[in-house]
């Protein structure tokens, strides 16, 4: 889409006097601005889709899936029957397929969600402030085929997949997943690397349908084979896609194994989008975590967060990764920072995970134990119920810990009391534990039943200020390796010295030449 003209502004008078504006030249110069409607951003679409296969350019296909979230909103039945008798060549028989379809046929003529009143959507603005405005004059042509004098592949594709998203939308999910795995069967046979791009939002759409219907598990085969399918084609786009649905499918049936070998026997694409990485990151985190290994678990999430679109673009996705992050920097024996529960975005959500953060911090169990209850359905619906469950040994711990800084000596009867435990004999084997790991410094006499502190050491007396040193030291140094190794260099920049080297050999050659030729006058000069 073009850039609106700018408006002229009529000059104002240089002695301060009331200026006058010709209004119908304003009305000449500055043309009103239009919104494009559902049928010309779809036709739009379809024609920059038959851009991207002439010019074999992926990037008009991927500027087009862009705006799929904001034309998601505005899809009606109407809407779409327009698009349909608009986007075929005359006599299509595919167009007349798709809208005698059932998948077409059975759409509400009211979208789900919507009310009686009709929605404005203001119009797309550009950097400058002004409106973009539809593109007037311009009549639509549909891309055609060649071979078959149709509508290319790769627009029939992308009007299914809005046939798919509209279906989702009105609730016909069951309808939407048998059509989206039609759709996939025709992509695969069409075997067109034009549509990769869309054949990843197809098979998300498609797995997304199989997910609301509990039916995520029984599409594995069919991901695993899609993936080594898309693997040998070098199709980054799908294989990326179909990785993370597999990842998402493996941890939602609790198939940590599998996950396990995905990831160590696969190497994810390095051209993959943002939006998937993101996923990817997300994913393996989670499944660290479940493996006890918390220190690359936040890694994987610390990086996820940072790469993760804004608050406003996916709340629910960056919410779901602050939650895992949360409980797995606790479970590393670190407090987060208390900044970030005050996001807007994240402040209501967070407020149960807040609640096991105080009681973690303080060392409260009954807190700890309070808070769980409270919120343990909230914790079964983001699947961190078991995770949470883990901390409670951290808990402890930190009761211990505050325990033996505020008495000398202490019954294990009393700390028993204090932690809430069942008997003496689990108290002890839990103190015992806790000195075993380091966490306290402290000896139990078991003829007395009693615990006695031992007196804390000068930090400086140990050597812990010596591994915080080579730590700071090992960072900024592998900082140091990686500025070096992102350092840009000019292309060819070594073609300089070698052209500079060829150009004294030449000039050598030239000035021996010119050697020989004069001691060849002077013998004849001689004789």
């Amino acid at each position: 889409m073009s850039n609106a003209p700018a408006k002229e502004v009529a000059p104002a008078v240089a002695d301060g006097s009331e200026k006058k504006v010709d209004g119908q030249e304003d009305k000449a110069s500055a043309p009103e601005d239009v919104t494009l409607s559902v049928e010309e951003e779809i036709l739009l679409n379809l024609t920059l889709i038959g851009r991207a296969v002439t010019t074999i350019e992926p990037r008009f296909t991927i500027r087009v899936l862009r705006q799929l979230t904001t034309l998601r909103k505005r899809l009606t039945k109407s809407a779409l029957k327009s698009t349909l008798d608009q986007a075929f060549p005359k006599g299509s028989k595919t167009g007349q397929s798709l809208i005698a379809n059932t998948i077409f046929d059975g759409l509400p003529s009211t979208p789900a969600g919507a009310g009686g009143m009709e929605v404005d959507f203001a119009p797309a603005e550009e950097p400058n402030g002004t409106a973009t405005p539809a593109p007037a004059g311009k009549k639509y042509s549909p891309p055609v085929d060649s071979s078959t004098q149709d509508l290319l592949p790769e627009c029939v594709v992308y009007l299914r997949l809005l046939l798919i998203l509209a279906n989702l939308d009105a609730g016909r999910v069951e309808q939407a997943g048998a059509f989206a795995m039609e759709t996939a069967e025709i992509m695969s046979k069409a075997n067109r690397r034009t549509m990769d791009q869309l054949a990843g939002k197809v098979w998300f759409y498609l797995a997304r349908a199989y997910e609301l219907q509990g039916k995520l598990a029984e599409l594995q085969p069919r991901l695993l084979a899609t993936r080594q399918t898309a693997h040998l084609r070098k199709d980054e786009t799908l294989e990326c896609t179909v990785m993370n649905l597999l990842l998402r499918s493996y941890l939602a049936q609790h198939q940590y194994d599998q996950a396990d070998k995905l990831i160590a026997r696969s190497v994810f694409p390095s051209g993959a989008n943002q939006a998937q990485t993101v996923r990817w990151l997300f994913y393996a985190g989670r499944l660290r975590a479940v493996q006890l290994n918390y220190a690359e678990s936040r890694d994987y999430l610390q990086t996820a967060i940072r790469r993760a679109p804004k608050d406003e673009v996916a709340p629910g996705f960056v919410q779901i990764i602050h939650k895992y992050y949360i409980i797995v920097v606790l479970l590393t024996g670190v407090i987060p920072d208390r900044a970030m529960f005050r996001k807007p975005v994240l402040k209501q959500a967070l407020v149960p995970y807040f609640q096991i953060v105080q009681a973690v911090r303080v060392g409260d169990v009954t807190a700890f134990q309070k808070a769980f209850t409270t919120h343990e359905q909230t914790f079964l619906a983001d699947s961190t119920h078991f995770l949470i469950l883990r901390l409670r040994h951290f808990v402890i711990k930190t009761a211990l810990r505050t325990i033996t800084l505020a008495y000398s000596r202490i019954s294990l009867r009393d700390v028993a009391l204090k932690l809430h435990l069942d008997s003496e004999e689990d108290t002890e084997y839990i103190v015992a534990k806790a000195i075993k790991d380091g966490v306290i410094d402290a000896t139990i006499d078991h003829a007395g039943g009693f615990m006695q502190s031992k007196v804390a050491r000068d930090v400086y007396e140990t050597d812990e200020p010596q591994k915080e040193f080579n730590l700071r030291v090992d960072f900024c140094t592998q900082v140091y390796k990686e500025s070096v190794r992102a350092m840009r260099y000019p292309p060819n920049a070594h073609r300089k010295e070698l052209d500079s080297a060829a150009d004294a050999r030449e000039r050598d050659r030239e000035i021996a030449q010119l050697i020989q030729e004069n001691d060849a006058e002077d013998d004849m000069d001689e004789l």
